[in-house]
């Protein structure tokens, strides 16, 4: 197919009708980018017998390198073909433009995923046929739920099956079978947690009515809509991937072929004379085809009879056929004869040169691209399948607006503008940008010369005057290494790039940001001013901070994979790159032209959180500067990537993995800071915590119990007693898991506050995901009960009401309780105003120092004693504070209390500390869940690699008609720096893990244990020798902190040590 200008794909957008906006997801090494190429292969890009080679969308070096996506890109594709406006109508060719994505599917990427999919409609979902459903196949499958995207099944590899597996067709059949009841299982799973949840609200809403209706004694007729009093059920059944609904395509893209049941229904329909619509409802499933009377029967018209079923007999055997006439046979070079036969019952010409090339895989790709091309099968079923942007955004932006912040509040024109697809230049322009991407300079469209422009005078003479440079200088280099005399040699060995003083400054080439946006509706043009919505904007606070800015849009791109075409104006529907946006935009933002009541659609669920932290420092100090300037613009142009600056003085970069932070420092490096960078041991999070065990050290103070601490300020003026004990575990996990629910809490009292004070009210910052957590009342409640309910020998009955405070940073997973007799602090789950300033004259009183212990518990709590780590899962109960004046002598509060702070917060942190090692203290490491593919051959290394590394298998399962096993385990993450090229080099490349962060667990080792009991002595000797893990670990991060490491010295007697050589 020839070429298609930019000029035709542009005058395509006008046409939202007749565009598709889709991605393509899958998990890692499913074929995406080889589909991709198949497709491109069509608009004349690259060669069709490169395609599924040259993966032309991975255009960095490494994606080429290590074979995988890295950064989603997208690219606009023509495609033509007839079709009929009514069944009796002469069919006529109709254009179409798809804007495709192509995203990547391992799990360190699945943050460009997350911004891929809010910019499509429709979702075409890749699954190896071999491999079948893993990992990332649930998240994007997950994703398409959430974004409510429609989505499109490709069993992709299908000649993994006849090549690899050997399987008959009859055997590939009930594989196929079963790998389709896996991935609508999957749906199933979302659509009944939905149904639940769904019916949980309905429940709370019917008691709501029934209490309401009891309180007021009316009938429950009386109030409201009769409809709700009944739980309306909803099918699920068109959320199902199903061959006969078309929406399932069989394909192998590295051999360029792919059919849907369709197509084999229109090329039977004459032979056997049964209509299509008819066909295709039959062609999958238990349905025979009658040999004699040409009949489709039923599994119970069958009397006994072996027939295949019509999926086997009339689609997979000629497709085994095919392969066994092209590479099939003794010796891989197919069978001629056989081939002979199936090119006229095909009816294809294959042309000589290509019979007589002796390539059996030219001959096979050259079979199938005539009778099943993928580019057909694929681009026929997205343009029928997959809905249009007009009709896509009336079915999804109701939901996607509900979901917003302040949707209440959102202007009715932008709302009706953006569901009802209106697209003049008078109706009011919502952009949404997913994401930054750098591009640079010399590859935006202005900087470049178009294909086949004619050069002006004055670039022809730049450039001889270039090449007359160019050979001087290899003259003169020629010259000094001892006479080459053939400057031919000369020149081959440098080029106009190579370093010279003028262009040393030209080298280091600006990175410019654009925008990945989609426009929702409205026609945008160069030079419109728009205001950018940042994400934690509400309609409903139009005044609260951060202010929307306003900006200019410069220029307008279309996105075509490594290149850029300008537009001058882009219309509703359609995603696009935007220039203008530089340090107005962070990672995504809406841009709105009406400021009253703007849409803000910048919460995309991320999927992965970042974990690994790397502290960066350049090679040269002097290029610091250049660094932090490169660190910034990284994180802009990685949705992932976060930049944080510790008090230290630490420059850290936060990536999601390995990979991530390999990509992230070769960007750093190359395109953004141009200087050299090293980079620390990467930063492990740990956590400190306590547990109760047998055979702990007997309690410091025996009299008053284990945990109980009474401390004095060096003033000897006040004493603090507290006891320090641990949390239930259920209580621990509730809290990790609702820190947002306590963010909530505190957000509604500060808004409740101002609301009294009379006072302006001020933003208070959450974020996001604050309005899907629980409710003050509900989450009191829960902890209530949870409190309740534990196991432990400490009644934590009635303690909900002695909260003050939950920490670290007032949301962690401890608590701050007042076992006070008089109640010195204010409590957390009450409204009431704390003031403890005190007056003119007014004596010291405990409750003065409320706020100073709680802020005392803050900084504690995120400095643990082990190696300053913060702590999870401790009790801190503040039993008395003592106030001792001299004698004859009141404490004047309003003079002393400035002094007394700091003595407080030190004498309390100490305190806190001494009660916390009472107990027997735990580490907590940060934990990866680890998904492995890996065939039996290779299944002992891979559990030697897991063990080493102090791994612990979860689950081993076997894939049904496969070879492969999949294995679920749990990893340190201090401990998987480099695990995934261990594995690869210990399997040959044959596994390849899947790491996904998994929260943290307890290291049940107590890092200061020696023996002391005297069968411990006995078995290990004085010393223990044996090695402590979890002191390892927390010798480790003190060091790295430049704390005090403790330690018995190596050196233990003199005379035993060999300081010479023999």
């Amino acid at each position: 197919m020839p070429v298609v200008t930019p000029e035709k794909l542009a005058s395509l957008q006008r046409q939202s009708n007749d565009v598709r906006n889709i991605c393509i997801l899958a998990h890692v090494d499913h074929g995406k980018t080889s589909l991709t190429d198949a497709l491109l292969a069509t608009n004349g890009i690259i060669s069709p017998k490169l395609a599924g080679k040259i993966r032309y969308l991975d255009s960095r070096p490494d994606e080429q390198l290590r074979g995988i996506t890295m950064e989603s890109s997208a690219i606009s594709l023509y495609f033509s073909m007839l079709r009929r406006s009514a069944p009796d109508a002469t069919p006529e060719a109709k254009e179409y433009l798809v804007n495709l994505i192509d995203s990547p599917g391992h799990i360190d990427f699945s943050s460009e995923v997350s911004t891929a999919s809010r910019l499509c409609d429709g979702a075409v979902v890749l699954v190896d046929a071999v491999e079948g459903v893993c990992s990332q196949t649930v998240t994007v499958l997950r994703q398409t739920w959430i974004e409510k995207l429609k989505p499109l099944l490709v069993i992709n590899k299908m000649d993994r099956l006849v090549t690899e597996l050997k399987m008959t067709p009859a055997e590939a059949y009930v594989h196929l079978s079963k790998l389709l009841e896996q991935v609508n299982a999957v749906l199933g799973s979302f659509f009944q947690g939905e149904r639940m949840e769904e019916d949980l609200n309905w429940r709370e809403r019917m008691e709501e009515r029934a209490n309401a209706a009891t309180a007021a004694k009316e009938s429950a007729d009386q109030i409201g809509d009769a409809s709700e009093l009944e739980f309306e059920e909803r099918d699920d059944e068109d959320i199902y991937f199903a061959p006969e609904k078309n929406n399932v395509i069989f394909s192998s893209a590295i051999d360029g072929w792919a059919f849907t049941c369709r197509q084999f229904a229109s090329l039977y329909e004459k032979k056997l004379g049964i209509k299509r619509g008819l066909m295709e409802k039959v062609l999958w499933g238990n349905f025979y085809l009658d040999p004699k009377t040409k009949k489709v029967l039923g599994p119970k018209h069958l009397k006994g009879r072996n027939l295949k079923p019509m999926f086997v007999q009339l689609v997979l055997e000629p497709v085994w056929t095919v392969y066994q006439a092209t590479t099939g046979g003794d010796n891989g070079k197919g069978d001629p004869a056989l081939l002979e036969k199936v090119t006229k019952s095909l009816n294809i010409n294959i042309p000589l040169h290509i019979l007589r090339a002796r390539d059996p895989r030219l001959l096979m790709t050259t079979v199938f691209a005539n009778w099943l091309p993928l580019s057909t099968a694929l681009l026929v079923s997205v343009v029928e399948s997959l809905p249009s942007p007009p009709v896509a955004q009336a079915q999804r932006l109701p939901e996607i607006l509900k979901d917003s912040p302040g949707s209440d509040h959102i202007d009715e024109t932008i709302k009706d503008a953006m569901v009802s697809f209106k697209q003049d230049k008078s109706d009011p322009v919502v952009v949404y940008v997913s994401k930054m991407v750098s591009v640079p300079e010399s590859e935006l469209p202005e900087n470049k010369r178009r294909p086949g422009q004619q050069m002006s005078g004055e670039e022809a003479r730049d450039l001889a005057r270039k090449k007359r440079a160019e050979a001087l200088r290899a003259q003169a280099a020629a010259a000094e290494n001892g006479g080459l005399d053939n400057m031919a040699t000369a020149l081959e060995t440098v080029s106009i790039n190579d370093f010279n003083p003028e262009s040393e400054e030209k080298k280091a080439e600006t990175e410019y940001l654009i925008g990945f946006a989609r426009i929702y509706s409205g026609t945008l043009s160069v030079g419109d001013k728009l205001y950018v919505i940042p994400p934690k904007w509400s309609p409903a606070e139009p005044n609260a901070g951060p202010e929307p800015q306003e900006v200019t849009v410069t220029s307008l791109y279309m996105l075509m994979g490594r290149n850029l075409e300008s537009l001058e104006s882009v219309p509703a529907g359609v995603v696009f790159g935007i220039g203008g946006l530089e340090g107005k935009i962070l990672k995504s933002g809406t841009l709105c032209s009406k400021l009253p009541g703007a849409v803000n659609l910048a919460g995309v669920n991320m999927a992965g959180k970042p974990i690994v932290r790397v502290a960066l420092e350049p090679v040269n100090p002097a290029d610091l500067d250049k660094m932090i300037q490169g660190l910034h613009l990284l994180v802009q142009s990685d949705p992932c990537a976060e930049y944080e600056q510790f008090a230290s003085g630490e420059h850290v970069l936060v990536t999601a993995g390995e990979l991530h932070l390999e990509r992230c420092l070769t960007d750093l490096k190359d395109r953004f800071a141009h200087c050299d960078i090293q980079a620390g041991a990467p930063i492990v999070p740990y956590r400190e915590t306590i547990v109760r065990v047998e055979d702990m050290r007997p309690p410091v103070n025996k009299e008053l119990g284990r945990g109980v601490v009474v401390a004095t300020i060096s003033s000897k003026q006040i004493s603090i007693t507290l006891r320090v004990q641990p949390l239930p575990p259920t209580v621990t996990e509730f809290l990790v898991k609702n820190g947002d629910a306590v963010k909530r809490m505190y957000a509604d009292r500060k808004s409740k506050e101002e609301e009294n004070d009379g006072e302006e009210k001020i933003d208070v910052e959450t974020d996001g995901a604050d309005a899907n957590a629980l409710s003050p009342e509900v989450f009191k409640e829960q902890l209530r009960e949870k409190l309740e309910k534990s196991k432990g020998r400490e009644g934590w009955k009635d303690r909900i009401d002695q909260i003050v405070a939950f920490g670290p940073r007032r949301t962690g997973p401890n608590l701050l309780l007042d076992a006070t007799k008089d109640g010195i602090f204010p409590r957390a789950f009450v409204a009431e105003k704390s003031d403890s300033t005190p007056h003119m004259g007014e004596t010291l009183h405990p409750s003065h120092l409320a706020d100073k212990i709680s802020y005392a518990f803050q900084l504690a709590a995120a400095q643990g004693p082990l190696c300053n780590e913060p702590i999870q899962g401790v009790a801190v109960f503040v039993e008395d504070v003592t106030i001792n004046p001299a004698e004859d002598e009141a404490i004047s509060a309003r003079e002393n209390l400035g002094r007394l702070t700091g003595e407080i917060i030190k004498t309390f942190q100490s305190a806190l500390r001494t009660g916390f090692l009472d107990w027997s203290p735990r580490l907590m490491l940060a934990m990866y869940s680890v998904e492995i593919q890996a065939s039996t051959e290779v299944l002992g290394r891979v559990y030697d690699v897991i063990t080493r590394r102090r791994g612990r298998v979860v689950a081993e399962t076997m894939k049904e008609g496969t070879p492969f096993f999949t294995i679920q385990a749990v990893l340190p993450v201090a401990e998987s720096f480099g695990f995934a090229d261990d594995m690869r080099k210990r399997t040959s490349g044959a596994a390849q893990p899947q790491l996904i962060f998994a929260g943290f667990e307890i290291l049940d080792e107590d890092p200061f244990w020696v023996p002391f009991t005297e069968d411990d002595l006995e078995d290990l000797g004085e010393f223990g020798d044996k090695e402590n893990v979890a002191k390892r670990y927390m010798d480790g991060v003190r060091r790295k902190k430049g704390l005090l490491v403790g330690g018995r010295n190596v050196a233990t007697d003199a005379e035993k040590q060999k300081t010479l050589k023999r």
